[in-house]
C-alpha cells in the first residue's frame, strides 16, 4: 500500500490530531516537554526545512544527536519528508562516524553542538556543507531556525514496504553495517513486543537508559510509548547509578530500560531501594546482553519489580525472544515474542533440545539487508530467517537459554562449554562485579577457559587466594571442568560503545 497511511509518521505521529490526543505529553528532557500536538507540527517544520535545503526524497540525512527533543523532530521530520534519517552512536570515536557519514552518502548532518568539535576534521573530509546543529536546551543553535520552513506540505506517500531509516550494527569485530529498515517495522515492534509482552499503556511513562540511537532504545523511547499516546523521558548524558536514580525520582516513570552492567551497577548502590526512586514503577525490561540470574533475583528482592530479559538484535530491530510478566525464568531469554519463530540450527539442520546451535528468527520486523554489503547481507538475511551469530540451548520446557556468540563457544575435554555460563557463575560471587570469559590454549595446545574479571568495592585483594576462591566457586556452581585455569583482574573491561564486552580483544592477550 501506498499512501499517507504506509509512512509511520501517520500512525505514531498524526493520528493524535485527528483522534483528539494532540495534548497528550509525548517527549520530556531536562529542559522542555513536547506534546504529540507540538511534535506534529515541529516535524512538519523540520521536513519543510529539508525541503527548502534541496534535500530530496529518499535521500539519507546523519542524525548524531543527543537524546533531547530534538532527536523525535528530526526523526520524524525526515520521515514526513519521504527522507531517510541515519542514527549515529554518539559515544563512537570520530574516525568511525566518518565511516558512517561517508558510507551513507548522508546529504546533510544534524548534530548536537557538544558533539560537533571532533568531528570537524570528519565534516570537511568529506565536504559536507549541509551541518545543522542542535543545542540540548533548545536555545540558540541552526536546529531551531531550520525547523521553520512554512509546513504547508502534505506527509510523503509511502509504502509500508518502503525504507523509512537506517541503523548501524554496533561493528563491534569490524566497521558498522547499514541496517535498512521499512515503515512497516516500527509498527511491527509495538504491535509484538510493545503491547504482548511489555504491555505498555496510554498512563505509563517510559525511561530507558538505552539511547534512541540503538535498536533497542529506538523502540523503548519512542516507538512504544508513542503507539499508545503514552509519554518518554529522554536522557541525554551517559547513565550512572547516581544520574539514573536521581532520574528515576524526579520523573517518576512506570517503565524502565535498562542493560546488564547497568543493573549491576545499580545493584552496587547502597542507594537503590523500592521502585529505583520511583514509586509508580511497575515493570522493567533488559537487553543488550543476556541477564545473569543472580541479577534479576536481587534486582526483584530490592527494587520489587522483575526485569523482563530479552534478546534483539539491530537486524530485527527490537526484542524477539523475551521473558514475560506472567511466566519469568531468570537465567533464560524466556520464549519467542508473539509473531515471532524461533529455530536452532547446526550444520545438520534444526537440534534437539538441550543441544547448542545457533539462534535463527523470522518475523514482521527483520530488516531489508544491509546497505552496500550483498555478501554479509546473504550470509544474514536467508529468505524469511534471520542468522543471529548467537548460539541457544532449549530446554524441555521451552525455554531458551544464551551460550555465547557462535564463535564464543569452547569445547574442553571434548564437551561445549559456553563462555556465558561460566561469566555467570564468577558475577555470582559477592566479590565480582563483571567477568568476560574467553579460550586460551594450555601449554599441550588444548583450549581451556580464560577468565578476566573486574571485582566489586570493597572486595578481597586480588591474589592467589582470591583466584582459588573463585575457581572453586564455579566448580561447585556449574561443575569441576568448566571453571576458569586462569583469571586475570583488571579495572576494566573492553567495549563497544553500546556497552557490549569485546571478547575478541581479551582473546588476542
Amino acid at each position: 500500500m501506498t499512501g499517507a497511511g504506509g509512512n509511520a509518521f501517520d500512525y505514531f505521529v498524526a493520528r493524535y490530531g485527528r483522534e483528539g490526543r494532540g495534548e497528550r505529553l509525548a517527549f520530556r528532557d531536562p529542559w522542555r516537554a513536547l506534546t504529540y500536538r507540538d511534535l506534529d507540527a515541529a516535524a512538519a517544520r523540520f521536513a519543510a526545512g529539508l525541503k527548502a535545503a534541496g534535500i530530496a526524497r529518499e535521500r539519507r540525512i546523519a542524525l548524531v544527536l543527543l537524546d533531547t527533543i530534538d532527536f523525535p523532530v528530526a526523526f520524524w521530520g525526515a520521515l514526513r519528508a519521504g527522507i531517510i534519517p541515519v542514527p549515529i552512536n554518539t559515544l563512537l570515536p570520530p574516525d568511525i562516524t566518518g565511516y558512517i557519514l561517508e558510507d551513507s552518502r548522508a546529504a546533510a548532518l544534524v548534530v548536537s553542538e557538544p558533539l560537533l568539535p571532533p568531528l570537524k576534521p570528519q565534516i570537511a573530509r568529506l565536504g559536507i556543507d549541509r551541518v545543522v546543529v542542535s543545542a540540548p536546551d533548545g536555545q540558540g543553535g541552526e536546529f531551531a531556525q531550520f525547523a521553520r520552513g512554512e509546513a504547508n506540505a502534505e506527509p510523503a506517500a509511502c509504502s509500508a514496504d518502503e525504507v523509512a531509516f537506517w541503523l548501524y550494527s554496533s561493528g563491534s569485530t569490524g566497521n558498522p553495517k547499514g541496517v535498512k529498515h521499512v515503515h512497516a517495522s516500527l509498527k511491527a515492534t509495538a504491535d509484538t513486543y510493545g503491547r504482548q509482552v511489555l504491555g505498555i499503556r496510554p498512563d505509563d511513562v517510559m525511561f530507558s537508559v538505552a539511547k534512541l540511537f540503538f535498536a533497542y532504545g529506538l523502540g523503548n523511547s519512542m516507538t512504544f510509548p508513542m503507539s499508545v499516546g503514552a509519554a518518554a523521558v529522554l536522557y541525554p548524558d551517559r547513565p550512572t547509578p547516581e544520574s539514573v536514580l536521581r532520574t528515576m525520582r524526579q520523573y517518576r516513570p512506570t517503565l524502565f530500560a535498562g542493560v546488564p552492567t547497568l543493573y549491576a551497577a545499580m545493584l552496587a548502590d547502597p542507594a537503590l531501594g523500592a521502585g529505583a526512586g520511583s514509586d509508580r514503577l511497575r515493570r522493567c525490561i533488559s537487553a543488550g546482553e543476556p541477564l545473569p540470574e543472580h541479577i534479576g533475583v536481587r534486582w526483584r528482592e530490592r527494587v520489587g519489580s522483575d526485569i523482563l530479559d530479552g534478546i534483539g538484535s539491530t537486524e530485527m530491530l527490537h526484542i524477539f525472544l523475551s521473558n514475560r510478566p506472567d511466566d519469568i525464568r531468570y537465567g533464560t531469554t524466556g520464549k519467542p515474542v508473539p509473531g515471532y519463530d524461533v529455530r536452532i540450527l547446526d550444520a545438520g539442520g534444526e537440534v534437539a533440545d538441550g543441544e547448542p546451535g545457533e539462534l535463527v528468527v523470522r518475523g514482521p520486523s527483520a530488516g531489508d539487508g544491509y546497505w552496500n554489503q550483498r555478501q554479509k547481507s546473504h550470509h544474514t538475511f536467508r529468505g524469511e530467517w534471520t542468522h543471529t551469530g548467537d548460539t541457544y540451548i532449549r530446554d524441555a520446557d521451552g525455554y531458551y537459554r544464551y551460550c555465547g556468540r557462535s564463535d564464543d563457544m569452547l569445547k574442553v575435554g571434548g564437551i561445549w562449554v559456553s563462555p556465558f555460563e561460566v561469566e555467570e557463575a564468577l558475577i555470582g560471587h559477592p566479590a565480582v562485579l563483571e567477568a568476560a570469559v574467553v579460550g586460551h590454549a594450555d601449554s599441550d595446545g588444548l583450549i581451556k577457559p580464560m577468565a578476566f574479571v573486574v571485582l566489586t568495592a570493597g572486595a578481597p585483594r586480588a591474589d592467589a587466594a582470591l583466584t582459588e576462591a573463585l575457581q572453586n566457586h564455579v566448580k561447585a556452581a556449574i561443575g569441576v571442568w568448566k571453571y576458569p585455569r586462569w583469571i586475570e583482574f583488571r579495572d576494566a573491561l573492553p567495549k563497544t560503545a553500546t556497552g557490549k564486552i569485546q571478547r575478541y580483544k581479551l582473546r588476542d592477550v
